[in-house]
């Protein structure tokens, strides 16, 4: 890679280790932001979903923002949104006010996730490079997620609560320093249209559906899906300029990816929340115990990222996908064999962390590479925004739904459900991934 490649992936690297660390940074400290602000036993979990929800309901409008205004422009749009996010939770004196800050943290992350992948597919040709640089991407974001619970602990248990958002800070200012470097300037000549009642619709739709997995409430769900069904109808008949083309969904490389990843993200993206909440209130340990009990994880998953960009490049993205989920697999099926109270923690937290932070850090790189493929560069923004809706959703429902479990037939059930979602990831790859090699960037069809 030349200077100005190194800049880009520098940037977009940062980019994903701290939008995607906040989504778990928060576990450890959830005990203390309930005692001091004055939480209900429910109303708690809303600290990670207000986050969770705006993050996954911007997604697509974000992508969308990325295709139509260029990288930089969203850039700069969506590190000043999280900076004010994470200033004003960092500093907030209520509940309401944390929540709120949450959700201006999460839409700013709905606009810097598509912008720093279009960074990375536009300033790299497809081959090696581009490869390499998005498997670097993921293991950086896998990092963000399994390092999270480890750096939340340390920080909760050293500094309070509060530095668990204001730590963003930095991270932001090193990132605004590199973008003006590293971002291209928006696109020359015609933008296209921004398609504005399909992000209302798009963005309402998942908001509510996502909203009715958190609160277990039918109703939302039911809007949700209404309006989820008009924005398909609209983008088919009614938009000249659809930000969603369909067509895209018809495309086997985004449609594996996205559903493979949908499967995965349902177990994974939920488990810290869940070993956070088993470590503390089943083995009792502190929160700076439980956050470096994580620590085998983020490791793993380093290694897993390291061994992915070289894999993907040398046996292609399906075999390394496969492999990878086969080992999450394993670790999955671990914990729910070995989540009692009476657990040691060499067995039933250290092996299985190590098992799926390794399958995970190996597997995200090709479904980020295969979903970003035989797009075109021109909708590059918005096939990362669809993957990482994709992402958010399931990580969304995964917590909802096995936090739910967890608190009625227990932690062994969760975990087993984490194991199914896993299983039925490895076999939709298996069945939907392309075989190919290299995949030839194609037009995607209107």
């Amino acid at each position: 890679m030349d200077r100005h490649e190194k800049r880009v992936v520098t940037l977009a690297c940062l980019i994903a280790f701290v939008v995607i660390l906040d989504a778990t940074i928060v576990a450890v400290a959830l005990p203390r932001i309930r005692a001091e602000l004055g939480f209900g036993a429910t109303g708690i979990a809303w600290v990670v979903n207000a986050y969770t929800l705006v993050f996954a309901g911007f997604q697509l409008f974000g992508g969308r923002c990325v295709d139509v205004f260029g990288v930089r422009r969203m850039l700069g749009w969506g590190l000043g949104l999280f900076a004010l996010g994470s200033v004003s939770a960092g500093l907030a004196p209520s509940a309401w006010l944390l929540l709120t800050a949450r959700a201006v943290q999460g839409l700013g992350g709905a606009l810097l996730i598509p912008a720093s992948v279009a960074a990375i597919t536009r300033a790299l040709p497809d081959g090696p490079r581009r490869s390499s640089a998005l498997a670097m991407w993921s293991m950086i974001g896998a990092l963000g997620s399994a390092s999270g619970t480890v750096l939340g602990g340390v920080l909760t248990e050293a500094a309070g609560w509060r530095l668990v958002f204001l730590i963003n800070v930095p991270f932001v200012v090193f990132a605004a320093l590199l973008t003006p470097a590293a971002a291209g300037r928006a696109p020359g000549g015609r933008r296209p249209s921004l398609d504005l009642p399909a992000a209302v619709l798009v963005t309402a739709g998942l908001s509510l559906v996502v909203d009715a997995i958190i609160a277990a409430d039918w109703l939302p769900g039911v809007l949700g899906v209404l309006a989820l069904l008009a924005f398909l109808g609209y983008e088919w008949r009614l938009a000249r300029e659809p930000m969603l083309p369909l067509g895209l969904l018809r495309v086997r490389t985004v449609a594996g990816a996205n559903l493979t990843m949908f499967a995965i993200g349902l177990g994974f993206f939920a488990t810290p929340v869940l070993l956070s909440l088993y470590l503390q209130g089943v083995l009792g340990y502190p929160p700076l115990q439980a956050g470096l009990a994580f620590v085998p994880s983020a490791v793993a998953t380093v290694l897993g990222g390291r061994i992915a960009g070289t894999a993907t490049s040398r046996f292609g993205a399906r075999p390394t996908a496969v492999a990878g989920l086969a080992v999450a697999v394993l670790g999955f099926a671990a914990l729910a064999l070995f989540a009692t109270a009476s657990t040691s923690y060499a067995l039933g937290i250290a092996l299985p962390v190590v098992l799926l932070g390794f399958g995970i850090g190996l597997s995200f790189t090709p479904l980020t590479v295969v979903a970003t493929r035989g797009v075109g560069e021109e909708r590059g923004g918005i096939a990362a925004g669809l993957l990482n809706t994709t992402r958010q959703c399931s990580g969304a429902a995964g917590i909802a739904i096995l936090t739910a479990v967890s608190t009625g037939p227990g932690y062994p059930s969760a975990f087993a459900l984490t194991a199914c979602a896993a299983l039925a990831a490895l076999l939709l790859a298996v069945t939907l991934l392309p075989r190919e090699q290299r995949l030839s960037a194609r037009p995607v069809p209107s």
